[in-house]
């Protein structure tokens, strides 16, 4: 029985070391650890609230960088259209050129032809009227021209 004694003293004892502990507890909890709770709870929020409007804008960026790529990809395809119609026109003018060039060519060789063709007949009569006047030069000097027995007739 004594020691059951000296445990209630022992408890009675205690109980101003218990009191002050849940005071000091309650006290700490109400003035230190609900202001820190709530802090790191607002902290946790904001943290959570940053990574969405981080998410969020992250995501309207991605948007904008594929609109702006498409709009990148149609104008190229304009410019590329633009380029193509260009060339084409461009070799259509070229053709064209061509053509006429060619057509001018043709003309003045057949100009040229013809021209050459007129010579050559003027040079065929001016030879066939002077055929006999030739023929009658050649044989005068053949008949006057002593023939020399050093020569030889080929």
């Amino acid at each position: 029985m004594a020691i059951v004694l000296q445990l209630g003293e022992l408890f009675l004892g205690a109980v101003p070391t218990v009191l002050l502990i849940l005071i000091f507890y309650f006290l700490m909890k109400s003035l230190f650890f609900k202001p820190l709770l709530a802090v790191m709870v607002e902290r946790d929020a904001r943290s959570v609230g940053a990574q969405k409007a981080a998410e969020a804008a992250q995501a309207a960026a991605e948007e904008k960088l594929k609109q702006y790529q498409d709009a990148l990809k149609q104008e190229r395809v304009k410019l590329y259209a633009e380029q193509e119609a260009a060339r084409k026109k461009l070799l259509d003018e070229r053709a064209t050129l061509l053509k006429d060039v060619r057509a001018k060519s043709a003309a003045e060789v057949a100009t040229a032809k013809q021209r050459v063709a007129g010579e050559l007949q003027a040079a065929r009569r001016d030879v066939e009227t002077s055929i006999p006047q030739l023929a009658s030069e050649i044989a005068s000097r053949i008949l006057q021209s002593p023939a020399s027995p050093s020569r030889e007739v080929r």
